[in-house]
């Protein structure tokens, strides 16, 4: 993303005990309060307490961002009306907007912000009749009296972990900033990194949403495990496995062009992220790699015509090197142009994660998840395995709203019947377009209330063709020897329907 963004964040964290950690980690310059008395300055103002270095654009007053009060020489004082988070999207208009007023009104818009096509998406499976326009306007519902009622509750409890309004889960690679800090600055384990503001953000902040099963985690050929315990690797350990995205992966076949070196902005630039909705340009693969569309409209700001190759390049964000873009040259590419899709071909692999079950359940029994601890969901691992351990102080059985932060009774476990990424699905989409299709809206909703009394028994979504909708697997690769296989099953599965 090559913008600018003023998000002067985390500054007056020192004197408490968080900041009193040992932030160090490896491949990181980190910046730590001061806590030794003696080596404290006696100095008036933030900088008094907290040793940082700010990248030159934003070496500025602290107080313009976080206010507070910078004359005061304790810390009572100097945190007076402090704003933790400033970056936060209940925050950033009257901080980062001081500066970037534009950026962050359209950023505000854009459907990387709202996330409301995919709210939408869920919803609708559930029967909702209206389109909301951001996560936001999700209705808060305490006892669902319908199975919209308690998607609503799924979305906003479980589901939306990913989004500017919520700081990410508790594993060490999830955890992030909120609102523009989600993106422009670093953290790990929940904790800042560095207050240097990153213009450009690379793979790993993409990676802090984009992980699990979701599009993003495939461009580096990662695939999560099955969560019960005999599914998961190593089986046999007895320490702590480390898993910074909730859940052990497979390690399958990368992208190719992540091979190759390019990262996730590179492709998905920030006139795309964070124009408001209808502004946004979306990159398609031909963009690129059709001589005829690149010659007439160079898509990315990153692409130039090079006379030494004689070619269009692109100049990578992750190591800097221009790589010459490739044209079509099979014959194949003009001629299924306007049937398939190019990773109906292209794909090496696809997520399909089939017959997803979510239940709500409001009883604090947990004998029966003992081998489903590991849910991909911080919160509800930690209340499972802390509240089987009878020498622990028990966990209230609550679980929080991701957008407003409230706790509310229950916690939402989820499971699937079957979790395959080898037979890539190809179908048609509305338009009649063959595409990759992958089972997302598959879902069954239940609910025991604290009574034990079964509320909602695994209703199904009432999205048509078995949940299957079309997406774009991030496994490029060469189409191989059996492409064609690929496009003549899915041929003639149309007219096996229309027999």
């Amino acid at each position: 993303l090559k913008v600018s963004f003023l998000v002067t964040f985390f500054l007056c964290y020192s004197c408490s005990d968080q900041q009193e950690k040992n932030h160090n980690q490896q491949e990181f310059s980190v910046d730590t309060a001061l806590t030794d008395p003696s080596t404290v300055s006696q100095d008036k103002g933030c900088r008094a307490c907290h040793k940082m270095t700010l990248d030159p654009a934003h070496d500025i007053e602290c107080t313009t961002c976080h206010k507070g009060n910078a004359e005061a020489n304790n810390k009572e004082a100097g945190h007076n009306q402090l704003i933790r988070q400033p970056s936060h999207p209940d925050h950033m208009m009257h901080t980062c907007g001081q500066c970037h007023e534009q950026l962050v009104k359209s950023n505000s818009h854009s459907l990387h912000f709202t996330i409301k096509n995919k709210v939408n998406l869920v919803r609708k499976a559930f029967r909702a009749k209206n389109s909301l326009q951001s996560l936001t306007e999700i209705p808060i519902v305490d006892s669902p009296a319908t199975v919209l009622d308690l998607a609503d509750d799924l979305l906003r409890r479980r589901c939306l972990r990913c989004h500017p309004y919520y700081s990410g889960d508790s594993y060490p690679a999830t955890s992030r900033g909120t609102g523009c800090a989600s993106c422009h600055l670093l953290f790990n384990e929940g904790k800042l990194l560095s207050h240097s503001f990153i213009k450009t953000p690379q793979d790993t902040q993409c990676l802090q949403c984009h992980y699990g099963n979701r599009v993003g985690y495939d461009y580096y050929g990662r695939f999560e495990h099955d969560m019960n315990d005999e599914y998961r690797t190593p089986y046999t350990t007895k320490m702590k496995h480390f898993r910074p995205y909730g859940i052990e992966y497979h390690q399958l076949k990368a992208d190719i062009h992540q091979e190759r070196g390019l990262g996730c902005v590179d492709c998905h630039s920030g006139d795309e992220l964070m124009n408001s909705e209808s502004k946004a340009k979306t990159i398609q693969c031909v963009d690129c790699h059709d001589s005829e569309r690149i010659n007439s409209d160079i898509p990315l700001k990153n692409i130039r015509y090079s006379e030494v190759d004689n070619s269009f390049v692109l100049e990578s964000s992750r190591d800097n090197k221009q790589h010459p873009i490739p044209g079509l040259k099979h014959k194949a590419h003009s001629l299924y142009k306007d049937i398939a899709n190019c990773q109906v071909c292209h794909a090496q692999w696809s997520f399909y994660d089939k017959g997803t079950s979510l239940m709500r359940n409001d009883l604090d029994e947990y004998d029966d998840f003992a081998r489903l601890s590991v849910q991909g969901s911080f919160e509800v691992e930690n209340i499972i395995t802390n509240n089987l351990d009878f020498d622990k102080e028990e966990i209230d059985h609550t679980m929080s709203d991701k957008i407003s932060g409230f706790q509310k009774p229950g916690i939402w476990y989820k499971g699937y019947v079957t979790r395959r990424w080898e037979h890539i699905t190809i179908a048609r989409d509305a338009n009649g377009y063959l595409q990759v299709m992958r089972p997302l809206l598959d879902l069954h909703l239940t609910w025991v209330d604290e009574e034990k009394e079964v509320r909602f028994d695994s209703i199904p979504s009432v999205a048509p063709e078995n949940g299957l909708i079309p997406y774009v697997p991030h496994t490029t690769g060469k189409a191989g020897l059996f492409y064609m296989e690929r496009i003549r099953e899915a041929m003639q599965a149309d007219k096996n329907e229309t027999h």
